[in-house]
C-alpha cells in the first residue's frame, strides 16, 4: 500500500470522475480536480479511461514518482493541466481555459470538481462571478458536496446551504445530483442542464468514505491513511458488494 491519506475524500467522487472521463468528456476536453487531495481517485480513472498508462499506478506516493500525493504541476501528465489541492483554486483556471476558446477558435468542454471547502474560498466565488458575467456555456462544475471537511462537518464549520439557490443566483443553470454516488442520478442531472447557453453546476450530494463502512461520513477518514487490517477489511465489503 502506497500509506496515503485522503482516501475518504477520494471515495467520495470516485463516481463524479468516472462517470465525467467515460461518459462526458472527448479527447480535446479538459478536467480539473480542484480538490486535489483526492488525487488516488483521479489517477486511478484516468488510468482506466486511457488517459495515463496502467504502469505509473505502481508508483504513486513513492519518491521520485510524478503521481504525488496532489496532481502534479510539472506537465508531466497531459491529462492534467495544473497541479491544484489549495482549495479555491481550480474554478478559476478551469474558467481561464473555457475562456481561452474565444481567442484560439478551438472548441472543447471544461469540467471542473469541487468539494465543500472549494465554496468556502473567496476566489471560487470570484471565478463563479467571471464565469456568469462571461457565459462560459463550455464549463460544466460538479460539487462534490459530501458534507465533511478536514477540521470537521461543513454545515458546522461554514454552512452552504441554500447551496443550489446560490449558484442560481449567480447565473448558473443547477441541477441535483440526490445521490452523487450513483452513476443514474448523476446522469439526470447532467441531462437536466445539458442545453443550457450559460455555465452550468451540478450539485452531488454524495458521501465521505463511500462504499466503506467505517469510512463513511467520519471527519477522521478525511486525512487517515489504511492500515493493514483496514485495508483487508474494505476489500472483503467491495467483494461483499460485488465490486472487487
Amino acid at each position: 500500500m502506497a500509506n496515503a491519506g485522503h482516501i475518504g475524500s477520494s471515495l467520495s467522487c470516485l463516481e463524479i470522475l468516472v462517470d465525467l472521463c467515460f461518459g462526458r468528456m472527448e479527447k480535446e476536453d479538459v478536467l480539473v480536480l480542484s480538490k486535489g487531495h483526492a488525487a488516488a481517485a483521479l489517477y486511478t480513472t484516468l488510468s482506466l479511461s486511457g488517459r495515463l498508462p496502467e504502469t505509473e499506478l505502481s508508483t504513486f506516493y513513492k519518491d521520485g514518482t510524478v503521481l504525488s500525493a496532489h496532481p502534479p504541476c510539472s506537465g508531466a501528465i497531459r491529462a492534467i493541466p495544473f497541479g491544484t489541492g489549495s482549495l479555491g483554486h481550480g474554478l478559476g483556471l478551469a474558467c481561464g481555459i473555457a475562456f481561452s476558446c474565444r481567442f484560439t477558435g478551438k472548441s472543447f468542454k471544461v469540467f471542473t470538481v469541487l468539494s465543500d471547502g472549494d465554496c468556502n474560498e473567496g476566489s471560487t466565488w470570484e471565478a463563479v462571478l467571471f464565469a456568469s458575467q462571461q457565459k462560459l456555456s463550455a464549463l460544466t462544475v460538479v460539487v462534490d458536496l459530501n458534507g465533511v471537511q478536514g477540521i470537521g462537518y461543513t454545515k458546522n464549520i461554514l454552512n452552504l446551504e441554500p447551496i443550489v439557490d446560490k449558484w442560481t443566483s449567480f447565473g448558473f443553470a443547477v441541477a441535483v445530483a440526490e445521490d452523487g454516488n450513483d452513476f443514474g442520478s448523476l446522469s439526470q442531472a447532467h441531462k437536466a442542464v445539458n442545453n443550457s447557453t450559460v455555465p452550468r453546476c451540478i450539485i452531488a450530494r454524495t458521501v465521505k468514505g463511500h462504499g466503506i463502512s467505517y469510512m463513511e461520513n467520519r471527519v477522521e477518514w478525511h486525512y487517515l491513511p489504511m492500515k493493514d487490517e483496514h485495508y483487508a477489511q474494505a476489500l472483503s465489503e467491495l467483494a461483499d458488494a460485488g465490486l472487487d
